[in-house]
């Protein structure tokens, strides 16, 4: 298959804008829900509108895939454990061939750039790209300045470099923090020729759907929101919202309208 048939799958009304759903913090941080609500979480997230959902391999088995016929499926490649003696550390768990064994949409890689083992991570992002264009296959970078060395995760000017590290090593698009003040934002943006995500801001404090608001203002190409979601009170409701922001309400519209999901006001 065509990587430009994948990364169509990327984003379901095929605006070019995109809302993840990453799920794969079990691995860094535990439980993201108890297990008798997975398939409600995964339901939730699919009929709320997500463009896709981004799990490790072995969480993928867990999944119906009846339940993401409409709904790209991302295989997180990277790992590392909030207990490491590094926590900015990641390494390779999983490869491009196997992902597509299991049925992937896409992969994701996860790089620290300023951490301790920012070469062996992008020793990793650069093997894990060549197998992407060996086989088709879009590859989603995660790429923050987070380390002993970064004093501010949210500045302009170490944005703009993180990302064009993700497009020079070979990434389709790229996940980052959201610039503050936000305005700024618009100048990491000008200098990245793929699409830019950010994610759904800090676990408490702010309006995700203000931070959502903020970063589509700015010119982002879509939102990566996770343990915003699975922590929400009606997580349904929720993605629906960040849809409606997303895909500029009318195509998100028309995915509620056959899902039977409204968002709130």
């Amino acid at each position: 298959m065509r990587k430009a048939l994948r990364l169509r799958r990327l984003s379901r009304p095929r605006d070019d804008r995109y809302l993840f759903v990453p799920l794969d913090h079990s691995v860094s941080d535990g439980p993201v829900v108890t297990r008798d609500r997975w398939h409600e979480l995964i339901d939730s997230v699919v009929v709320g509108g997500a463009d896709a959902v981004i799990v490790h391999k072995g969480r993928v088995r867990t999944i119906d895939p009846d339940v993401l016929a409409g709904c790209a499926l991302v295989v997180h490649l990277s790992a590392g454990t909030a207990h490491a003696a590094d926590a900015n550390a990641k390494v390779l768990v999983g490869d491009v061939d196997e992902a597509l064994r299991l049925g992937a949409d896409a992969v994701s890689v996860h790089v620290n750039i300023g951490s301790d083992t920012e070469g062996r991570q992008l020793a990793d992002f650069g093997v894990v790209a060549k197998a992407c264009d060996d086989w088709n296959v879009p590859l989603i970078a995660m790429v923050y300045p987070r380390g002993p060395r970064i004093a501010d995760q949210t500045d302009a000017t170490l944005l703009a470099h993180v990302v064009n590290i993700a497009v020079d090593l070979g990434a389709d698009i790229v996940k980052t923090n959201l610039a503050l003040p936000a305005e700024r934002m618009a100048e990491v943006i000008a200098t990245c020729p793929i699409p830019v995500l950010v994610a759904g801001g800090p676990a408490t404090g702010g309006s995700v759907v203000e931070h959502a608001r903020a970063a589509m203002a700015v010119g982002c190409a879509g939102l990566a929101v996770g343990r915003r979601v699975f922590t929400a009170a009606a997580p349904m409701s929720l993605v629906a919202e960040l849809a409606s922001i997303v895909h500029d309400d009318t195509e998100a519209d028309l995915v509620r309208a056959m899902t039977g999901v409204v968002a709130s006001s």
